[in-house]
């Protein structure tokens, strides 16, 4: 039977980013847990996730900022001391910025991660700790049999990765993401921590700034609402799973109140091949929606991205009896309601697209 503490002392390393203000929203609504972000506030738009926080916070004292890296050995020391539960979803998050500079890539994911590890470990309070990995620390998956159609890329040997999966890190982001996530699961093993890793792929949903290096599906969605034109790197045949943010959270908790089977472990965790989409087949889901013709060039493949991704979340499943809710369309429509809210996100080159239920009934080849 799982242990039940009185009260919960929640820490948020990267509170204040897209995952981490999500999470943070969600456990203000209860009165009895304290959050603490932790956020060096690096990412473009995250001022905007921190002053909502605040606002859901009422003027409590149960909202906590402190403004750090965690490369700060000392600071991170210091923010753990309280801490019952701690989320690590703090990184560098860019491919392309790991291959630019993979000194500091190394710096934040692998030497901040052993920081935030070594303070939770000196505590000796063993508190749960869950760290946000990645699917880039399975590589290339140049073994997978792919087949090319005319707008995605198809798999049909597989339902998925699973975590039998062997580990083939590529790229500087896939390597110091790697490290950290062995570090993880091997402090469970070595010091007893109750640490869990979850190795996700595309996340979407509400409060997500996303960009062309990572946010694909925001990035995509904003491109279209805003006119602008748009990027694709490589041939746009690529395919992801995309999970809702919403649904993240679900498993977020569904691990901490089954902690007893999933301390140590790792989980790949996504939509599934339910909620798999190719890039050109996301653009012709946001036209539908949106009425908006989209924009967009090809330029070359860029290194460290896989051609074919889809979660199999089912080890998750059988632990927890977790599954995705969300599809596809309603993550599209998370994003469009929560970007419309925002006044501050909206540009002023246009009016804010409507997108009709109508036309969310009828995306093609999207799971309901």
């Amino acid at each position: 039977m799982n242990k039940v503490l009185p009260f919960r002392s929640v820490l948020i390393f990267g509170g204040a980013g897209f995952i981490g203000s999500n999470l943070a929203h969600r456990l203000l609504q209860d009165r009895d847990v304290r959050v603490h972000v932790f956020d060096n506030l690096s990412r473009q738009g995250v001022e905007h996730n921190l002053r909502s926080l605040q606002r859901a916070a009422l003027g409590s004292d149960r909202l906590r900022v402190t403004i750090g890296d965690i490369r700060n050995a000392a600071l991170v020391e210091n923010a753990v001391q309280s801490a019952t539960e701690i989320y690590h979803l703090a990184a560098q998050v860019a491919v392309t910025s790991s291959v630019a500079n993979p000194r500091f890539d190394f710096e934040v994911n692998a030497g901040g991660t052993l920081n935030i590890l070594e303070a939770a470990r000196k505590t000796e309070r063993k508190p749960f700790l869950l760290f946000t990995s990645t699917n880039k620390v399975y590589g290339h998956l140049s073994s997978y049999k792919l087949v090319r159609t005319n707008l995605r890329y198809t798999c049909p040997e597989t339902q998925g990765v699973s975590e039998v999966q062997p580990l083939d890190f590529y790229s500087p982001y896939g390597c110091s993401k790697g490290t950290a996530d062995q570090y993880v699961r091997d402090y469970a093993r070595i010091y007893g921590l109750p640490t869990v890793v979850f190795r996700m792929s595309c996340i979407a949903g509400a409060r997500q700034f996303g960009n062309e290096d990572q946010g694909w599906v925001a990035h995509f969605l904003y491109s279209a609402l805003d006119r602008r034109p748009l990027t694709i790197y490589g041939d746009g045949l690529q395919v992801r799973d995309v999970l809702c943010v919403e649904d993240l959270m679900n498993a977020f908790e569904a691990v901490r109140v089954n902690l007893g089977t999933a301390a140590g472990q790792v989980y790949n965790v996504g939509g599934g091949l339910e909620n798999a989409v190719s890039l050109l087949e996301l653009i012709g889901h946001i036209e539908k929606l949106t009425g908006c013709k989209m924009r967009y060039r090809f330029e070359p493949a860029r290194p460290g991205d896989q051609l074919f991704y889809v979660t199999d979340f089912s080890k998750l499943t059988q632990h927890t009896k977790w599954r995705p809710r969300m599809n596809v369309r309603q993550t599209l429509m998370a994003i469009h309601d929560w970007w419309k809210q925002s006044s501050e996100f909206q540009g002023t080159a246009f009016s804010p697209v409507s997108i009709s239920s109508a036309a969310l009934e009828h995306l093609p080849g999207v799971a309901s």
